[in-house]
């Protein structure tokens, strides 16, 4: 098999761990009802036409569960599952290997689909549409094309910057769902998910404490317990108390707000050195040593979504609510 594609397994890089965490069908995925509804609406009348369901397109911050709901549709569609990610299809020649072996129905996941090369897109187009690829064999004037016909099929792609995915591949997905961030009393849920599978008791105001610093995202969420459970487990504790949370999480850097040393650092950044703004991306990136599409990608959602910071024609900017959270006083107050 194609070492750049994993079929009816997650990728590599997920640990065992992670891989346990995940929920297998749409009854025990939390949150992302809306989501959640459309799709099992989809994939019920896909069952009863006896069809491939349609492209579904999944889009949203990273650690939202996109790829578990990748998997997810397979399994409830009862079918294979493939996954690989944009930067690992280099050539149209790697994608025409990944189609060309998938079983009527299958689903192929195709992560950070918006990295896809221009040509490898382009061969996508007519295997998204009329399930068939063309295949240029030779070169010059011996050059010669061949179509290779596909069984019908189901691609899902997820992407953290749809605004950066072209407009006719965009087209092609039939489904599209936005990804929103988790409330706190889903994120507890989570939690609480997580301390069964890891035969972990933890309180609820404990679970509740991590929740609200998890920054809306079940991956930070999970994260957070494992390092808290650590902590708790050298300590001696039979259950997770709510004091070892707030000391492990103090441990961790991560405050009430639930932001971290490196959101801290790009803050008081624009605070310190640019009066709060309105400063460039790339400015930023190279004030605080990270790469801008991280901080765009990772950090500037959440403060986007709690207020932290906002967006201006002239560059980013920081709000009076970051002001207070710090205990600050903006010059002009």
């Amino acid at each position: 098999m194609d070492e750049r594609m994993v079929a009816g397994e997650l990728q590599n890089e997920d640990s065992a761990d992670e891989l346990s965490l995940r929920p297998t069908n749409l009854s025990q995925y939390i949150g992302q009802q809306k989501v959640k509804d459309n799709l099992s609406i989809f994939i019920q009348a896909a069952k009863m036409r006896d069809e491939a369901l349609d492209h579904v397109l999944l889009y949203g911050p990273p650690g939202l569960g996109k790829t578990t709901l990748a998997a997810i549709v397979a399994n409830e569609m009862g079918v294979q599952f493939r996954s690989t990610s944009g930067p690992a299809i280099e050539r149209s020649g790697d994608l025409a290997a990944i189609l060309s072996s998938l079983e009527p129905g299958d689903v192929l996941f195709i992560d950070e689909v918006h990295r896809l090369p221009r040509a490898v897109e382009e061969v996508l187009y007519p295997a998204m549409e009329d399930f068939f690829i063309d295949i240029v064999i030779g070169s010059g004037p011996s050059a010669r094309s061949v179509q290779i016909d596909l069984p019908p099929f189901t691609l899902v792609g997820a992407t953290t910057r749809a605004g950066l995915l072209s407009a006719p591949l965009r087209d092609r997905f039939g489904v599209l769902s936005r990804l929103e961030f988790y409330n706190p009393n889903e994120l507890c849920d989570i939690v609480e998910r997580t301390s069964d599978i890891f035969e972990t008791s933890i309180t609820h105001e404990a679970a509740l404490e991590v929740a609200g610093r998890s920054r809306g995202t079940p991956r930070i969420a999970n994260r957070l317990l494992k390092r808290i459970r650590d902590i708790s487990q050298v300590k001696g504790e039979t259950e997770i108390s709510l004091e070892t949370t707030n000391e492990a999480l103090k441990m961790l850097q991560v405050d009430d707000a639930g932001l971290d040393y490196t959101d801290h650092k790009l803050l008081h950044a624009i605070i310190d050195g640019f009066q709060g703004g309105p400063v460039g991306l790339d400015t930023i990136a190279a004030t605080i040593g990270e790469e801008s599409q991280t901080i765009e990608d990772v950090y500037e959602p959440y403060l986007l979504q709690i207020g932290f910071i906002q967006r201006t024609p002239r560059g980013r900017v920081v709000t009076s609510s970051a002001y207070e959270h710090f205990g600050l006083r903006k010059d002009n107050e």
